[in-house]
């Protein structure tokens, strides 16, 4: 380690709904860790990523968006993310050029920023490619009015300009310490959860309206063969009406729903799956303490 002390820490990105978190995430880890999708609130759960250069590691938690919750479901998702500021060492506020500074989850986001005070914050504004350069400077102004940020880096997640800036600017403020995790590992996720991700992702992609905010997956069987991986996984939805919608016209959609899932997870474990969805109804699913805490809340 060239005879340098070791910096080791954790920075929480928070920031409203569909800035482009998870999208930042999977690009400094070069791999897919968090799900992404064109709809907001994709995210529902703590995903950390683990950065690991020659003489530092940086754990970055992917946190859900936040927002104004008014289900269960998602007053727990702003109060894990929320929570997740509790012991990092750095606070990043990520948005993004679509959003503006009086936007009520961009405030949100801010005040809980402004209340961790005592540890480094940095903000992110994602999504450059999307304006012209003279438009950046005032919104960059205007973002970063009335907030002590240590730096403020503009980066487009999508295509990595300033990512590796962004990385530079958390590095150097990681307290000393000794690396939390093995040099070789990206993610502090188990298979199982990562896989269960991938399946809500394809329902998140394959769906509209408000099918994917009422379902969940889990995954009840995982048997890791010589050859093979066997995955029996159900997508819990919370009425009846919305099971034909799952399944599709002679189980079509389920079909394209479980054959996207299927590659990216052999993709994910290097080797062949067989995946065997089913489609599950528990009603209200959204309001069940119980049954959240079994999804990891």
């Amino acid at each position: 380690m060239n005879g340098e002390k070791t910096r080791c820490g954790i920075a929480a990105l928070v920031g409203p709904p569909n800035v482009g978190k998870s999208t930042l995430l999977n690009r400094l880890l070069g791999q897919k860790v968090s799900i992404v999708s064109p709809k907001p609130q994709t995210t529902r759960n703590r995903i950390a990523g683990i950065i690991t250069g020659e003489d530092h590691q940086i754990v970055i938690l992917d946190t859900p968006g936040i927002h104004e919750a008014r289900s269960p479901l998602n007053r727990e998702m702003v109060r894990v993310a929320a929570e997740s500021l509790a012991d990092v060492d750095i606070v990043v506020f990520m948005t993004d050029v679509t959003i503006a500074p009086e936007a009520k989850s961009q405030e949100k986001t801010a005040a809980l920023v402004k209340k961790e005070g005592r540890r480094p914050a940095l903000l992110v504004i994602n999504k450059i490619d999307l304006v012209k350069k003279e438009e950046l400077l005032p919104l960059i102004d205007r973002l970063g009015r009335g907030h002590r940020f240590e730096a403020i880096i503009p980066i487009s997640a999508k295509n990595g300009d300033g990512v590796d800036i962004f990385l530079g600017e958390v590095a150097k403020r990681l307290p000393e310490g000794p690396m939390l995790y093995p040099p070789d590992i990206p993610t502090d996720a188990s298979e199982r959860f990562i896989v269960s991700e991938i399946i809500r992702e394809k329902v998140f992609l394959k769906t509209s309206q408000e099918i994917p905010y009422s379902t969940a997956v889990t995954i009840d069987a995982f048997n890791e063969e010589r050859d093979r991986t066997i995955i029996h996984a159900s997508i819990v939805i919370e009425r009846k009406s919305q099971k034909g919608i799952i399944i599709g016209k002679g189980g079509a959609r389920l079909k394209e729903i479980g054959t996207a899932a299927r590659r990216e997870i052999e993709s994910l474990l290097g080797q062949k799956v067989v995946l065997k969805l089913w489609v599950k109804v528990k009603k209200d699913w959204s309001r069940d303490p119980g049954f959240m805490r079994e999804l990891g809340f």
